[in-house]
Order: C-alpha cells, then sequence, then structure tokens
C-alpha cells in the first residue's frame, strides 16, 4: 500500500511539473468591441484593436477576416514575443450610410485560437436631411 501511495505521489508531482513547463500563447485584448458611434459619410474608418501576448510562448497571428469586403483588416506581421503588445488595424469603408455591425475573426496559436472582434456604430450623410427633420421643419415654417 506504501509503495501504491508512494507512486501515486510521484505521478501528481510529475504532472505537476510538465504543467508548468507547457508554453503557450494567450492573446488579451484591450476591447474587443470598438464603437465608432455616429460619423458622416467619408470620415477615417480606420481604428486600432490592441492586444498583448500574457503568454509564455510567441504569440502567431495566422489569420484576420472580416465578414464583408467593406471591412478591411490587417494583421501583424511577425510573432508577439511574451509580454509584447501588437495591433490589429480595422478600416471600414464609411462611404456607405448605414449602420456598421461587422465581426473580424482572429486567428492564432493562442490558448483561445479564435477571437470575435466587433465594429459597431453609423454612418450619416450630413447632405441629407432626414424624413423627420423635414416634417419638423416645415411645421416651423407654418
Amino acid at each position: 500500500m506504501k509503495k501504491l501511495i508512494a507512486i501515486l505521489f510521484i505521478g501528481m508531482m510529475s504532472l505537476g511539473l510538465y504543467a508548468q513547463e507547457k508554453k503557450v500563447a494567450k492573446i488579451e485584448f484591450k476591447t474587443e468591441i470598438i464603437d465608432y458611434g455616429t460619423i458622416e459619410k467619408g470620415a477615417d474608418g480606420v481604428r486600432v484593436f490592441e492586444f498583448t501576448n500574457t503568454g509564455n510562448a510567441p504569440l502567431i497571428i495566422s489569420n484576420v477576416k472580416s465578414t464583408c469586403g467593406c471591412t478591411v483588416p490587417k494583421k501583424p506581421k511577425g510573432p508577439i514575443m511574451p509580454g509584447e503588445s501588437g495591433e490589429i488595424e480595422v478600416k471600414y469603408d464609411t462611404n456607405r450610410v448605414n449602420p456598421i455591425r461587422k465581426t473580424i475573426t482572429v486567428i492564432s496559436n493562442a490558448e483561445r485560437p479564435t477571437v470575435a472582434l466587433k465594429i459597431k456604430g453609423l454612418v450619416v450623410d450630413p447632405s441629407k436631411t432626414s424624413v423627420l427633420e423635414k416634417k419638423s421643419k416645415s411645421m416651423i415654417e407654418q
């Protein structure tokens, strides 16, 4: 019985040591949602998702893709070493007047290999007035 307990104890200790030696990258974003708010047509559509590799292995981002062609993400070129920071630049086509609801998928070698980032907001055309504004102006003029 003592031998069995000793073997189990040694086995548990070796598993603990193995778990501590495992190298893994971890990606931690400052925020996973960027709100453009209300912006005008043709405004600067570039925003940046900042992140840090909080793991103990190099972080390699293999792919960054968006849900449509109106959103163009740009991934870092090389590996992000442990403790270092990086950014994913996202450019939205602000010539499209409508609400913004897009997802950017980040694929990497991190502990959480797939991360969904989101952008939201509203693009308006200041040269066009809404139906409500036209109605309220006509009521004021009367």
